[in-house]
């Protein structure tokens, strides 16, 4: 691999996060009214303690945090935080930092959506690859009608539809929640079943949800893909139907869906908030509603900034090794 390649990428790269970061920095600071006042007022009613003289204690926040200095020091300030990864501190839940925050609840969604993605991923790849397939069986056709509906249907709607059925008409999965409330989290088997117990439903709402894209997109690209000569030459050299589906078909027709895979990876968290706030899972998407609703938007900024580093970051990677996927791709600087 060339390093020119690498560095020119590597540039990218950054040029990219220093916008994202930039903007991410200017939205909140943008919006009418004092989003630190907002924040207090939230909180103080939720409470119920009016008692407080809020101007007060938003200014004294306001001194504390730095938000009553210009707007380019305010920047330089940002920057220095991010580089000793400082995000800030909760207004909501003040004083505990962003940080401690968003890595309390990052395994869990790590754990719920990457997996989830990558089970729909390779599903739909397959399905839609043997439906566009000729000698793959006809019946596989009836999955052309349930893949487009899915495919329509927000994720937070089919947790719903999963939530009612399997929760409250049939009681076979809990309502909510990561874990039995009353068990102590441990190393041990027993603990990792019921994580996986708790995670069927809100898992199950992301795989279907997904699952018909992938596997529209992987029927389309085969279709092309069926038309290519590579596909005739390799079936009048007697190949075997398996080598040719496979290494012919379907690795040619995947390369695109690894484009769409990556991107999927990098911005997991913007169709699951809900999931996780539905089955009330103790992952990014509760914390980044709860945020919202409370105008706590340190903890938004937080969530928005590892959104934004995490689709650089995966596109980055597929730019890198997409040369090593598809043979007919040379690095050039």
């Amino acid at each position: 691999m060339p390093i020119e390649y690498v560095a020119k990428r590597a540039l990218q790269l950054l040029l990219i996060v220093f916008v994202a970061v930039t903007i991410n920095f200017l939205i909140p600071r943008l919006i009418p009214g004092d989003p630190v006042e907002s924040a207090l007022q939230t909180k103080m009613a939720m409470t119920g303690n009016v008692n407080v003289d809020v101007q007060a204690v938003a200014a004294a926040y306001r001194a504390k945090f730095g938000l009553d200095k210009p707007l380019w020091l305010q920047y330089v300030n940002y920057w220095g935080s991010l580089l000793n990864r400082d995000l800030g501190v909760s207004l909501v839940d003040f004083p505990q930092p962003v940080v401690e925050k968003i890595q309390s609840a990052v395994p869990w969604t790590l754990a719920l959506l990457s997996v989830s993605t990558v089970i729909s991923f390779f599903l739909g790849s397959i399905l839609g690859a043997l439906i566009a397939w000729p000698r793959a069986p006809r019946v596989l056709h009836v999955l052309v009608p349930p893949f487009m509906l899915l495919s329509s249907v927000p994720f937070f709607l089919l947790g719903i539809v999963l939530l009612f059925t399997f929760s409250v008409i049939v009681p076979w999965f809990p309502p909510g929640g990561g874990f039995d409330p009353v068990s102590i989290l441990r190393l041990d088997v027993p603990t990792v079943l019921d994580l996986l117990y708790h995670a069927i439903l809100p898992s199950l709402a992301l795989v279907l949800g997904s699952i018909g894209f992938w596997g529209l997109g992987m029927r389309a690209m085969m279709v092309s893909v069926l038309g290519e000569d590579h596909i005739t030459f390799a079936e009048s050299k007697g190949l075997p139907p398996e080598r040719v589906f496979l290494w012919y078909g379907m690795r040619n027709a995947l390369l695109p869906q690894v484009t769409s895979l990556a991107i999927a990876l990098g911005s997991i968290l913007s169709g699951a908030v809900l999931v996780e706030v539905i089955f009330n899972y103790p992952g990014l998407g509760g914390i980044l509603f709860l945020a919202i609703a409370g105008k706590d938007y340190f903890v938004i900024q937080g969530i928005v900034l590892m959104l934004i580093l995490a689709l650089a970051l995966s596109l980055f990677v597929v730019d890198l090794i997409y040369p090593l996927i598809d043979p007919r791709i040379r690095y050039h600087p």
